[in-house]
């Protein structure tokens, strides 16, 4: 559905009372296009190719911002397109009410892929930085690549959401862009349920799958999903099939001291024993396989009654339901046949030993960033537009509380706040990901990773922040836009 207005009036009419009903009862999502007239030529062809992909899943209008009377209409919807790239703007309604506005690649794969999935990630191609991997769309794509090309090639089957597939992209595409010429990298997003025949073809059972080809034939699989984009050159130079693995020995069958503690066992062997620390863990978890020898090094400096003891918390589902285990390892002290305390600062062995010679209550979690009293405001979806349009600039990170890299930033932007704590038009402001409410928040405001900065004006988004993460990187950006402000407010002056 493409609406072309040709006057004001009609188009006040359409998006006055047609558009408005067709949303409200139809509930189709709406891509506006604003743009001056001048700059109407190119993007109306670019709206018609839309138009056909979405057909019946999506409506495409456009609105003449230089028009007289449709320019209320513009200032209305807060629309600016003289300070966009090419006199453009696109902005997204859904079910009636502004939902974001489009700041991905203007292309059609890549608006057509916006308007199918307005809340899922940016196509793998509109990274700057994967211009070397060689993206893949269709299956018939797929095989014309197989058969056409003579260099070795390496293919990653992956999908949008798949975060070890998000992890490796960035060694992906710097290991394409160093081997551009030699080799062939390419990247081909198979979620799709149309792409069950490459998936069966492949053995595509998991996300990533990497796949070998020479002169379009298939060899093996490349497996090494932690590779660097020197490891993945490496291979190249010499590729050879993944080696097979002899199956992991349960920790319960290794000889060891530790009691290994089941659903039937656990309560009886509880009572018996005065003090047991339980650790729960999994097999696949890989902060469990670390602490495994430091566990059982503790138990053999220890002299004491008081016994460790493990449960597989995969195998014992009971027993970990009851105890609520949600993370591995997690570690519990029982006294006396009752749970006493809960320790995740327990992880070497010096840890383990020092407090079973002195069994305390586990120091206080640390305060949560937001129940810190600093300068951040902490925002949650419903009020994060409201908030930011009272500020003229807002920094705004979205993190996780369990991300390193968060960790590391959050001291560096609170300082950060700090410096600006007088002026009221600037804001450092945070956002919470992990918490449920705040989900689609995040999706929202284009977060594909953690920690990501926006920043906004008046509650509007206008880029992404990719500088330096540290006080200064932090308190320059703001400091150069208030700058801005200032030399403008001069020119005004001198001007009058």
């Amino acid at each position: 559905w493409c609406f072309s207005v040709r006057s004001p009036k009609e188009l006040l009419l359409i998006e006055f009372s047609y558009l408005q009903l067709l949303y409200l009862l139809i509930g189709l999502m709406l891509l506006l296009l604003l743009f001056s007239a001048a700059a109407a030529e190119n993007p109306l062809r670019f709206l018609s190719d839309v138009a056909q992909e979405v057909k019946g899943r999506g409506t495409i209008a456009w609105i003449d911002c230089g028009d007289t009377e449709s320019r209320k209409v513009c200032k209305k919807m807060k629309a600016d397109p003289n300070s966009k790239e090419k006199g453009v703007e696109l902005l997204h309604y859904k079910d009636g009410v502004f939902h974001t506005e489009y700041n991905r690649a203007v292309t059609l794969k890549s608006v057509v892929a916006f308007l199918k999935d307005p809340e899922g990630a940016p196509l793998w191609e509109e990274d700057p930085e994967a211009k070397d991997v060689v993206h893949v769309d269709s299956e018939k794509e797929f095989r014309r690549l197989l058969k056409k090309e003579d260099r070795p090639l390496l293919m990653m089957f992956y999908a949008p959401w798949c975060g070890v597939c998000k992890r490796m992209m960035p060694s992906y595409q710097q290991a394409a862009t160093e081997l551009k010429g030699t080799y062939v990298l390419a990247g081909m997003n198979v979620h799709s349920t149309e792409f069950e025949k490459i998936k069966e073809d492949y053995n595509v059972r998991g996300y990533p799958t990497i796949c070998y080809f020479e002169k379009g034939k298939f060899l093996f699989h490349y497996e090494n999903y932690g590779a660097t984009a020197k490891d993945i050159a490496e291979w190249l130079q010499n590729p050879q099939p993944p080696q097979p693995q002899a199956p992991e020995t349960p920790w319960a069958d290794e000889e060891n001291a530790v009691y290994h503690l089941t659903d039937e066992d656990f309560d009886k062997f509880i009572k018996e024993h005065s003090s047991v620390l339980v650790m729960f863990h999994a097999p696949w978890c890989g902060h469990c396989k670390k602490m495994k020898p430091e566990y059982e090094m503790a138990l053999s400096l220890f002299q004491s009654p008081g016994v460790l003891a493990a449960v597989d918390a995969t195998v014992n589902k009971a027993v970990a339901e009851r105890f609520h285990i949600s993370g591995f390892p997690t570690l519990k002290y029982f006294q006396d046949g009752e749970e006493k305390y809960t320790l995740p600062q327990l992880r070497t062995k010096k840890k383990i030993v020092d407090w079973l010679q002195n069994p305390q209550a586990p120091p206080p979690p640390e305060l949560a960033w937001e129940e810190k009293l600093t300068n951040v405001i902490h925002l949650a979806g419903e009020d994060f537009r409201e908030s930011l349009k009272k500020k003229k600039h807002a920094l705004v990170m979205f993190y996780a509380p369990w991300c390193p890299h968060c960790k590391n930033s959050i001291p560096h932007f609170t300082t950060a706040a700090e410096l600006f704590k007088e002026d009221r038009k600037i804001a450092y402001a945070a956002v919470d990901c992990a918490k449920e409410q705040n989900h689609d928040l995040c999706k929202q405001e284009g977060v594909d990773g953690y920690p990501t900065f926006n920043y906004y004006n008046y509650g509007k988004f206008v880029e992404k922040y990719n500088g330096e993460r540290g006080e200064s990187g932090f308190a320059t950006f703001m400091r150069t836009l208030r700058e801005r402000d200032h030399e403008r407010v001069g020119k005004k002056k001198d001007e009058l």
